[in-house]
């Protein structure tokens, strides 16, 4: 019987520097897709998931997350007043359960390994999912999000797992990517993992991307990592290490990722998520084939 997966941390410590001017006093987080903050839609693919407490690494100027994720007893109050009590129902679903938070700082930008590090005392001694917040997902179907399929992974064969997806072979030098072994549907052996391989050496096609279920041995493993590729503290390389002892699975997420980190991704998670909002998804089509014919 495995441990039940029921903490997730979430860094949030990025500049955001490819979205200045706008995240010059406005966390790259709390950027919208459709009418939720890119964090938000992460959270609840993370609750969907099962999970209870939510972590979040932070750096400076990012306490508006905090905030968000409180209680507005001034807004609260004008939307009682107004009669507006859809809107107040819909505010105060969303306010999470006493203690199901947490917040901690990544006090230098020393990289994805570095910050899942900084929780070490928060999640204590229990496997736990990271989930990065830039990479929103939208499944296939009736199926779960990602985080769901994961976790359902971890439940069937234990150990560690990595979502992935899959990418055209000429991009795989951006990411991190893992060499496959034996397969179970949509769920397969890892046998090795590789941050940004220089052009034609990748071992596959499937990159890391962005939701992971890990065991409280990383922890040690990122205490003592030398900083890799860009000069930062890699979880892949942390994994790598991990991997010399443990099992890792690959989970191909049946599914769509949209990488909000970067702007085209950012647009492109919008008009996905607004076609699949069932309240504006027929009027947006309309104007979006609008917009597309004058182009």
């Amino acid at each position: 019987m495995h441990k039940r997966i029921r903490k997730a941390v979430f860094p949030v410590a990025g500049l955001g520097t490819r979205f200045l001017p706008a995240t010059k006093s406005v966390p790259k987080e709390m950027l919208t897709v459709v009418d939720r903050p890119v964090l938000q839609h992460v959270v609840d693919e993370a609750r969907e998931a099962g999970i209870e407490h939510c972590i979040f690494v932070t750096g400076r100027n990012k306490a508006v997350i905090e905030d968000y994720f409180d209680a507005a007893y001034e807004l609260e109050d004008i939307l009682l007043k107004r009669g507006k009590k859809k809107e107040w129902e819909a505010l105060i679903s969303e306010l999470p359960t006493p203690g199901s938070m947490s917040f901690t700082r990544q006090q230098s930008p020393l990289g994805l390994g570095h910050a899942v590090w900084c929780a070490r005392d928060i999640v204590g001694d229990e496997p736990f999912a990271v989930v990065l917040p830039d990479m929103l997902t939208l499944p296939n179907g009736a199926r779960r999000r990602c985080l769901a399929q994961c976790i359902d992974a971890y439940e069937e064969h234990g150990g560690n797992i990595i979502a992935v997806e899959e990418v055209p072979p000429e991009e795989t030098h951006k990411y991190g990517i893992v060499s496959v072994g034996k397969s179970f549907g949509q769920v397969f052996e890892i046998n090795g993992m590789v941050e940004k391989p220089p052009k034609g050496t990748a071992p596959s096609n499937l990159i890391i991307s962005g939701r992971y279920v890990l065991s409280p041995e990383i922890f040690k493993i990122l205490e003592k990592v030398e900083k890799g590729s860009g000069g930062e503290i890699q979880l892949t390389d942390g994994m790598q290490a991990l991997a010399k002892s443990q099992t890792f699975h690959g989970v191909r997420f049946d599914g769509k990722t949209y990488d909000c980190g970067s702007r085209l991704g950012f647009l492109t998670a919008n008009v996905a998520f607004a076609t699949d909002n069932p309240e504006i998804a027929s009027e947006f089509r309309t104007m979006l084939k609008d917009v597309v014919g004058k182009l």
